[in-house]
């Protein structure tokens, strides 16, 4: 881990360090999440830059994966405490010696915090990245909010543009008072070597849990939080339980595990204990969207949903709320419903569920048509030449 610029291979002799342009990137942290999986996706296929990479916090997840390949880490362990905030003179330090060609900042602290001294160390190609297609007032941190609109006022003299990972995240953020002439929608991209239609993964997937393919496999992916909608899910699967469809669910994602006292409470009291199965954070999830029959989305909010696009890559079909950019991947209206709605999104789960068993030549056609979708729109490649030409221009 970089944790000091000292012995730093981009410190001495820079000028002959590289050919390449050097990109910068500033995230509060690298835990297993949507915009770090990007980040690192990013970092690691963009070939026509070299990439550094400053954490404000730890290594997370996707530290030693950036490191393993090739690309510098510096991790400032950021805190609440004096000393803690102290560490950002060593943001502007690293700036300075690195001498990027561009700053990317990641989510609005990393916006606020990362593109603030990256001006103050005279850098002007400073660009700022938006997850959120919204910010929900009930489940979204005061601080947060407080910090967006903050970057709101920035927003004319800091960034040179403001990268938005979903059309409804631009038109949202523009409301915000975002300056909208920087505003610019790069939708995510996916590994199609990863995520991609696999009846092996499948079989090893549901042979170790003991899931035959009569049952039909329903999941779910996301960290816990109010805004994944997990408490609507579970009140869909309790409406579920009482149809004929032979179900299993998996929870997949952090803190979805055996010590989330919510979560294993509120499976007791909907009687879904032995029907819901709480994995918690999975390295496997090409294995997870492949051996799932349907991956259901119960968000309150979202930006652009990794996870439809994964599954869909899989073959896997879609139920969603309809957030975010959610209507642009998902292939029809009538796998959409609107949030806070679990009556209705346990009407689509059944419905699909139904297709599945009585209208199988329908149900592989979707099941493709969905795959080809992520092929044609949403590859990696198509993503990483987009923030590339926002870079060099």
């Amino acid at each position: 881990m970089a944790d000091s610029v000292v012995g730093c291979p981009y410190v001495s002799g820079l000028a002959g360090c590289s050919v390449k342009p050097r990109i910068v990137h500033v995230i509060v942290g690298l835990m297993d999440g949507g915009a770090e999986g990007v980040l690192a996706r990013l970092c690691i296929h963009s070939q026509r830059f070299e990439h550094i990479v400053i954490s404000l916090t730890g290594m997370g997840k996707f530290g030693p994966i950036l490191e393993g390949s090739g690309i510098p880490v510096y991790c400032l362990n950021l805190n609440k405490g004096l000393f803690g905030w102290c560490r950002l003179l060593k943001l502007g330090y690293i700036l300075r010696v690195n001498q990027p060609t561009a700053v990317q900042t990641w989510m609005y602290h990393s916006d606020l915090i990362g593109g603030l001294i990256a001006w103050m160390v005279g850098i002007r190609n400073i660009y700022w990245g938006i997850r959120h297609s919204d910010l929900n007032e009930k489940t979204t941190k005061r601080s947060t909010m407080l910090v967006a609109r903050v970057c709101a006022h920035l927003s004319k003299k800091v960034p040179k543009k403001i990268l938005c990972c979903a059309n409804k995240s631009l038109q949202s953020h523009a409301r915000m008072g975002y300056d909208e002439s920087k505003l610019v929608t790069i939708p995510n991209g996916y590994d199609l070597t990863k995520f991609f239609p696999d009846v092996s993964k499948r079989k090893i997937l549901r042979d170790d849990l003991n899931i035959d393919e009569s049952i039909f496999l329903i999941g779910n992916v996301g960290r816990f939080h109010p805004d994944k909608g997990h408490d609507v899910l579970v009140e869909s699967l309790s409406i579920l339980k009482a149809s004929n469809v032979n179900w299993r669910c998996l929870l997949v994602g952090r803190d979805l595990d055996e010590n989330n006292q919510w979560l294993s409470e509120s499976l007791v009291s909907h009687g879904l204990e032995g029907l819901v199965y709480p994995m918690g954070s999975r390295d496997d999830i090409p294995n997870i969207m492949n051996a799932l029959d349907l991956h259901v989305l119960a968000s309150r909010s979202e930006g652009f949903p990794n996870v439809l696009a994964e599954a869909m890559a899989c073959g896997t079909a879609c139920a969603s709320t309809n957030v975010g950019d959610a209507a642009e991947i998902i292939l029809s209206a009538d796998s959409l419903c609107r949030p806070n709605a679990p009556d209705e999104l346990a009407n689509i789960i059944l419905n699909l569920a139904r297709e599945n068993k009585l209208l199988p030549d329908k149900w592989d056609k979707r099941r493709r048509a969905g795959s080809v979708k992520i092929q044609e729109k949403f590859a990696l490649k198509r993503m990483v030449q987009a923030y590339e030409k926002v870079w060099l221009s």
